[in-house]
């Protein structure tokens, strides 16, 4: 039954696809270009819609929705529907600002009403958090709403940023997804396991479409929902909440997330304010390095995937194990941001700091 689900998401986001196509140039959802984007016509976008359908209909499939009676009288505790609902709030913002470009903050609103679906109708969030070492338990008491409502919000927006490239935002969140998917199932979770393949296979149903050069784009529609969608997932998918396993879906979503962390710093190195666009992520930094639209795709693809198994490494390693992994991907990360100008061509503190340990001699070759 799963794999014929899987199939025939596969199959009806490929299906789909054409016609959002031309639903999207009828509504008007385009994406013109400009100097900070790196296509060269108007580009159809809402193609985040043909990626949901279809990831709705595996869920129906798996597990439909019955005695709607019951579920209108106490839904709390109901994932299932907190899903479907959250997502689908997620994909009405996203839509919307794929016709008409609404504000960040109305953007913004979206977002935090998916997430209070999740954390109150899905009954998922982060109320304590087990600390390593036999260092006792963290209560996040009344604080559970809003750290578990900031991790939902965050990844979908991490998600969002990477959008910049053919087949990136795409192709990053399947690796994520199918990232989640092996920890999932290692761990005994079957229902984060099967939700993360049926997402992953209906978005490379779209990918056929997406990858460059793309024929159309997802869009905030896609982006966003993708994005919500990792975050509770990998929610979902934490059998012990423990430091250590926060950090794994971090780790998988290293890419989007480090773009992310070091857009801000770079936007405080340079005086700028947080919500300001510029060409510099990590996408852009890849192209000025001299490689083309689709090997800077692979190239980060490539990245995610490295992630992803350095993710599955961790949830199986011990605390210590565990934190050497970490301390190593930090500075792997680091040195890669400076070496490729992340920050700012002249940031680079750690490679400066190895340069001075080096013989005097070996300095300036």
């Amino acid at each position: 039954m799963l794999y014929l689900t899987l199939f025939l998401c596969f199959c009806a986001s490929i299906f789909l696809t054409p016609l959002v196509k031309k639903l999207a140039f009828k509504i008007g959802a385009t994406d013109k270009p400009n100097q900070r984007k790196v296509h060269q016509k108007i580009m159809p976008r809402l193609g985040g819609l043909a990626i949901y359908i279809s990831f709705i209909l595996g869920l129906l499939i798996i597990q439909p929705i019955d005695n709607f009676n019951t579920l209108l009288i106490n839904p709390i505790g109901n994932v299932h529907v907190a899903l479907i609902l959250g997502s689908f709030i997620i994909i009405l913002t996203g839509a919307i600002d794929d016709v008409k470009e609404i504000s960040a903050k109305v953007k913004l609103l979206g977002q935090i009403l998916a997430s209070l679906v999740i954390i109150v109708i899905g009954d998922i969030k982060v109320e304590f958090i087990n600390l390593p070492f036999g260092g006792g338990q963290l209560d996040f008491g009344i604080f559970s709403i809003p750290f578990t409502m900031i991790w939902i919000v965050g990844i979908t927006n991490a998600i969002n940023l990477i959008d910049g490239l053919d087949g990136l935002a795409g192709g990053v969140s399947s690796i994520a997804l199918f990232s989640i998917a092996g920890i999932a199932y290692m761990t005994g979770n079957p229902y984060v396991t099967v939700i993360a393949l049926i997402a992953a296979f209906s978005t490379l149903g779209f990918l056929i479409y997406n990858f460059h050069p793309a024929k159309i784009f997802m869009g905030d529609t896609g982006a966003l929902f993708l994005g919500f969608l990792i975050s509770v997932l990998s929610l979902l998918g934490l059998k012990s909440v423990t430091v250590m396993s926060l950090v794994i879906p971090v780790i998988i979503l290293g890419v989007p997330i480090s773009d992310t962390f070091f857009a801000i710093i770079r936007r405080l190195v340079n005086k700028q304010p947080l919500s300001a666009p510029d060409k510099s992520h990590l996408h852009h930094c890849l192209l000025r390095s001299g490689y083309t639209h689709r090997q800077t795709v692979l190239m980060i693809y490539a990245m995610s995937a490295i992630f992803g198994l350095a993710g599955f490494i961790f949830s199986q390693a011990t605390i210590r194990g565990s934190v050497i992994i970490l301390i190593t991907i930090l500075i792997i990360i680091e040195l890669f941001v400076e070496k490729i100008g992340l920050v700012r061509e002249d940031y680079k503190p750690l490679l400066k700091l190895i340069q001075g340990f080096r013989p005097a001699s070996m300095r300036n070759k």
